[in-house]
């Protein structure tokens, strides 16, 4: 390469690893794998050395990340926050650790410390005579933004650093950790958040990058967060000599420490640490993406010093992504319960981590642009966290010409009914009421075990009541007749019989469950109790004003305006006037007395599994007497419901003190 030309290619890989930088480090919104940024930030470095004439301070490579968002307050770490150079295959190791021992001239072999590596948000936390006083973001690595009350909101952050062993603690402490989100928490997240109606995360970094940097703590507080602590920054009135030394004493200060962590006597202990955690990996209750390898002795690693972007003295080992290419063969339109039109990739057939992957969601028009995918193209996809299929990338070489771009319907796929895009909203909606595809959607959400609770009433046979006519909305259920039902295809006269019976059983129900299986946007189950609890009967929901539910215990600005407008449509009030005529008697009795059950209130944590129960059973059971369920054991949790081989949880509950309980101890708090 010439040097005109690599001067080109320099500024080019620069705007294209600064406008990533953005959105991964501001927006919390990548657009590209880490593999694929990684590849571009090596290209760049490896120019800049081939052509040091082109070097500039202003390079990517000269800085950690981009400068934070001027809406929060800016912190300066007293110490940079540098990352962390990446090596992709056990060669590039082995060249790291001889990079070491050449610079601190000894043969044999360093100690090193091995970590693995978190996939969240990382955070940096001053300790001063033992009380937090302000936490930052990483940021550019020089400063961050002070989200010092978001991480107050997690429970496993000591607000005042304790002491044990007798180990002080220091006058000031700079603590250094990784934010995230366990798997379950973050799948059972997405549950609620798609139950409610609102947009899903992609994947539990973004879950837990998104709920640090958000304005209001309130909803930082209600998102399963956790930390773990990994390093130091400033440190006066104590003296740390190994890395190790530093994860053996964060916790006597109250600190937690990922226990997954390594002492390595030399770099191929190191490698056979990486070897394990990469078979464990999909065992792992949260997300990683390789191990972390330091130096263990902290003036080795004063001597090793760092570059420009990142110390001499770490190295993180990356896993392979959990990626592969296929093609695009359509892009198609779903239409959800809400009218939301969701554009949805069919694809090749193709194996990523051991699934096959023939779909893809692409969320909405913007992404779709902003990734300038087409019918036709080569793209890269991964399954996000190793479970939701994601297109990362398109690959722009593969293309010939042929590709189409995709375009927006101005009417519904479903019913031709004209598409709008509201005011602030990524969404295209469907604004017809009576479409097929939001009718089908929302009787399937009125039936489902955890609304009405209709045995039976699978997609097939909706979706055969809405095309035959049977069913114009959820009211008409409920004057569905045998004969109908046993005209439907693959239906015996049995099954349309267990149909029925579960159709008539289903009037006899709680006023959570109708209102939850109502579909209002935003009311989840736990507010639909909160409703049904406040308020005593649905005549009374029905009248109340938009002032009024905001008045409400947890019931927000947002909540209380869907509410309310969802009951000032006539066509909404005629429906529910028609349920009540067809029989279906809401008691609120079941909301009232759980106002005074044991479990009130109460946060409950189910491990291991149960007899008389599915889990969901168990959740509703809980709910149903104004319990909450959570996936995460913390201080704040009041019971822990030990089923058949416990996992971690029960050990935690039993170190915080959090009361266990067997299943036949739960039985019977909850009276049955």
């Amino acid at each position: 390469m010439k040097s005109e030309e690599a001067r080109e290619r320099i500024e080019a890989l620069r705007e294209e690893i600064t406008h990533h930088n953005y959105r991964y480090y501001v927006l919390d919104d990548p657009e590209i794998s880490d593999a694929r940024y990684d590849r571009l930030m090596r290209e760049l470095e490896d120019l800049e050395k081939r052509f040091p004439q082109w070097q500039s301070p202003l390079s990517p490579t000269q800085r950690v990340g981009h400068p934070p968002l001027e809406r929060f307050q800016t912190v300066t770490h007293a110490i940079p926050m540098l990352s962390l150079s990446n090596a992709m295959d056990r060669g590039e190791v082995v060249e790291f650790d001889d990079r070491v021992r050449r610079f601190l001239r000894r043969k044999e072999a360093v100690e090193y410390v091995a970590e693995p590596k978190m996939d969240g948000l990382a955070v940096e936390i001053v300790y001063m005579d033992g009380n937090m006083t302000v936490g930052s973001t990483r940021g550019d690595g020089v400063s961050g933004e002070d989200v010092t009350l978001n991480l107050m909101t997690i429970r496993s952050i000591p607000t005042r650093l304790i002491q044990r062993h007798g180990v002080p603690v220091p006058r000031r402490l700079d603590v250094r950790g990784e934010v995230f989100m366990r798997r379950e928490a973050f799948a059972e997240l997405n549950r609620q958040r798609e139950r409610d109606g609102e947009p899903l995360f992609a994947n539990p970094r973004n879950a837990a990058a998104g709920s640090i940097r958000q304005l209001d703590s309130s909803v930082t507080a209600g998102r399963p967060l956790e930390i773990y602590f990994y390093g130091v920054g400033v440190v006066e009135g104590f003296r740390f000599s190994t890395q190790w030394e530093i994860l053996e004493t964060l916790p006597l200060w109250g600190l937690p420490v990922n226990p997954r962590i390594r002492r390595c006597a030399s770099i191929q202990h190191a490698i056979e640490f990486y070897d394990e955690l990469m078979e464990e990996r999909h065992r792992f209750p949260y997300e990683i993406d390789g191990v972390v390898i330091k130096v263990n002795d902290l003036e080795l690693q004063s001597r090793l010093g760092e570059k420009s972007r990142s110390p001499r003295w770490a190295l993180a080992y990356k896993f392979p992504a959990h990626q592969e290419t296929t093609r695009i063969l359509d892009i198609r339109v779903q239409v959800g319960r809400t009218g939301a039109l969701t554009p949805v990739a069919v694809m090749e057939p193709v194996m990523v981590g051991g699934v096959e992957v023939t779909r893809a969601t692409l969320h909405n028009l913007d992404e779709i642009e902003r990734k300038d995918i087409r019918i036709g193209d080569t793209v890269l996809i991964q399954r996000a966290g190793d479970v939701i299929p994601e297109i990362v990338q398109v690959i722009d070489l593969k293309r010939t010409g042929q590709e189409r771009r995709f375009i927006m319907p101005e009417s519904c796929p479903v019913c031709g009914f004209k598409v709008d895009r509201p005011p602030g909203e990524a969404v295209h909606r469907c604004a017809n009421k009576n479409c097929p595809a939001q009718l089908k959607e929302t009787i399937k959400h009125f039936c489902s075990k955890r609304a009405m609770d209709m045995d039976g009433l699978g997609d097939k046979i909706v979706n055969q009541l809405v095309d035959k006519g049977l069913v114009r909305d959820v009211s008409d259920l409920y004057h569905l007749r045998l004969e109908q039902l046993a005209g439907l295809e693959r239906l015996a006269e049995k099954s349309g019989q267990n149909i029925v019976n579960a159709i008539e059983g289903s009037k006899q129900t709680t006023l959570a469950r109708l209102i939850y299986a109502l579909g209002i946007r935003y009311v989840g189950e736990h507010l639909a109790h909160v409703l049904a609890s406040d308020y005593g009967s649905i005549h009374r929901l029905m009248e109340a004003s938009e002032e009024e539910l905001e008045g409400i215990n947890e019931v927000g600005p947002q909540v209380a305006h869907s509410v309310h407008t969802f009951f000032r449509q006539e066509s909404n009030r005629r429906v529910i006037q028609r349920l009540l005529d067809a029989g279906v008697k809401p008691s609120a009795e079941e909301a009232r007395a759980a106002m005074e059950h044991p479990l009130a209130g109460k946060t409950v944590v189910f491990t291991g599994t149960l007899d008389a129960f599915s889990r969901d059973e168990a959740r509703t059971r809980v709910e149903s007497v104004g319990g909450k369920v959570s996936s995460s054991v913390s201080a704040k949790t009041d019971f822990v419901v030990a089923g058949v081989d416990p996992g971690s949880k029960y050990l935690k509950a039993r170190d915080l003190g959090v009361a266990i309980l067997s299943e036949a101890d739960f039985l019977r708090l909850l009276g049955g």
